[in-house]
């Protein structure tokens, strides 16, 4: 092993219980202790300060496979400190000592309301097999302070990382972008590495395949500190003014050595042909209820049930599309109660899609989820099952507030049964809408899919959905149906 270096770190009092008998005594000051604090989830992620979660015991080791900084904390224990502490630590690793670096490099200082200081382990270099690096404290300024717990059993004196499979990745949070069309446009669009990147790595790489059908230039960032992202700047070079063409332009990320590309890999910038509408006519609100964060659009599509084709039912969490005041869509959603126009919040008014509440689980958006066995449901693996921006309205003669055509807007998505097995899948299909009795408005439309692989080519069905859970029970049909496939 091979010492690096020894840092010192300044601390400040942390009054703080331990779950452990033994680190106090009840009715009576507790003897102060220094010891690493580091607390890892359920997912085996670090639970990161200043979140805390009576609930975890701290870890004296972790399985490290991101190159993202690691934020390791040491908290000091105690019940009354009068100045400043300073801490000496430690940090040795069994592979190549300029693979990473740690911060602070120099003396810090804690006071105040900061009372836990934070240990940045940056990772420079792709490392080795079985490389890992310990922590340890060493030394601290007042006497009276013990290092590690009160017990000997946990003491958390050292903190070791031991450096497993990385797994570095990419993947598009935003699969599209609607422009004007206008010389000199921007759209900034992000690339996200989940498990963090080397610069070095990407730098010169080729990471996306071009399908063009206007000109532009594409530069980006400076990559920082930054290591989970990289921000793309798109600028159009010429006029796209035919509002009765539809121009469109796709990014796919592509595997490179090191990188695999997963979730969603494709990106496509569209300006959309130009079609007279009221904003006011508004069909969007008809379909959603921004108030209610578990709103729910009701649907039936005509799908293979135990052999025989049948009206299926399914049901999703549906939303409003934001957009900024400029866009040709938008209408005022609120003001927030103020005079402040920066504030203010636009949806499409003609727009909806489908997405969940929170978290990172997935909807049924057009009951997908019917059409595969052994689906992920996990939106880093399937975020195909979330399609924020999924139906545009257009409304008769384009000032009809009960009735009109409806566009299932083409795109892809990808669904997948593990990181290792997705499968980019286009959509698109159209239909009508109108209200069918006070209130109650159904669409039906026909939705395509395709793929060579999962369909042999494009297979399609037809689709009713309502905007409230009582409807009449559409007709049988009497057209073959699709079943489900093996991902």
């Amino acid at each position: 092993m091979t010492r690096i270096k020894i840092f010192s770190i300044l601390f400040t009092a942390l009054l703080y219980i331990s779950c452990s008998k033994d680190d106090y005594k009840l009715g009576s000051d507790i003897d102060p202790f220094l010891r690493f604090n580091f607390l890892v989830k359920s997912d085996n992620t670090p639970l990161e300060y200043p979140t805390v979660n009576g609930n975890l015991v701290p870890q004296s080791t972790y399985e490290n496979k991101s190159v993202k900084t690691l934020k390791v904390p040491v908290a000091l224990t105690t019940r009354e400190l009068k100045g400043t502490v300073t801490a000496n630590f430690s940090a040795e690793t069994n592979g190549a000592s300029d693979s990473f670096s740690v911060n602070p490099v120099n003396q810090l200082s804690f006071q105040g309301s900061k009372l836990t200081d934070t240990i940045y382990v940056s990772f420079d270099k792709r490392w080795t097999q079985s490389q890992n690096i310990t922590l340890k404290l060493e030394t601290v300024s007042d006497p009276d302070i013990h290092i590690g717990n009160l017990n000997t059993e946990y003491p958390n004196t050292t903190f070791k990382i031991d450096l497993g499979t990385i797994a570095t990745n990419y993947t598009f949070p935003v699969t599209q972008y609607n422009i004007k069309g206008e010389v000199g446009e921007k759209i900034d669009f992000i690339v996200n590495y989940p498990n963090g990147f080397f610069p070095e790595e990407i730098e010169n790489a080729s990471i996306f395949k071009f399908q063009n059908g206007f000109e532009y230039s594409l530069t980006h960032d400076d990559y920082g500190n930054n290591r989970t992202s990289v921000t793309y700047h798109l600028t159009l070079l010429e006029d796209l003014q035919n509002d009765d063409v539809r121009y469109e332009s796709k990014l796919t990320l592509v595997n490179i050595p090191n990188y695999t590309a997963t979730g969603n890999i494709n990106l496509t910038i569209v300006k959309p042909i130009k079609t007279p509408r009221d904003v006011n006519t508004y069909p969007a609100s008809k379909f959603t209820d921004p108030t209610n964060a578990f709103y729910l659009t009701y649907g039936e599509h005509w799908f293979n049930n135990n052999g025989n084709c049948s009206w299926m039912t399914f049901n999703a969490l549906t939303f409003p599309v934001i957009v900024t005041k400029d866009d040709p869509n938008a209408i005022l959603y609120s003001d927030k109660g103020t005079t402040n126009p920066n504030d203010d919040i636009y949806h499409d008014a003609f727009k909806i899609g489908f997405n969940v509440s929170s978290g990172t689980n997935t909807v049924n958006s057009f009951g997908l989820k019917r059409w595969f066995s052994n689906e992920s449901n996990s939106a880093a693996i399937s975020p195909g099952f979330n399609i924020t921006s999924a139906l545009e309205f257009f409304p008769a003669n384009g000032n009809s507030k009960t009735e009109g055509t409806v566009l299932v807007i083409p795109q892809d998505i990808t669904i997948g049964s593990s990181a290792t097995n997705t499968h980019s899948i286009a959509i698109s299909g159209e239909g009508t809408y109108k209200e069918i009795s006070n209130g109650l408005y159904e669409i039906s439309f026909e939705l395509k899919l395709t793929n060579d692989k999962l369909f042999g080519g494009t297979v399609s069905t037809q689709y009713r959905m309502y905007n409230n859970r009582t409807y009449p029970k559409p007709a049988a049909l009497s057209i073959p149906c699709p079943k489900e496939v093996s991902l």
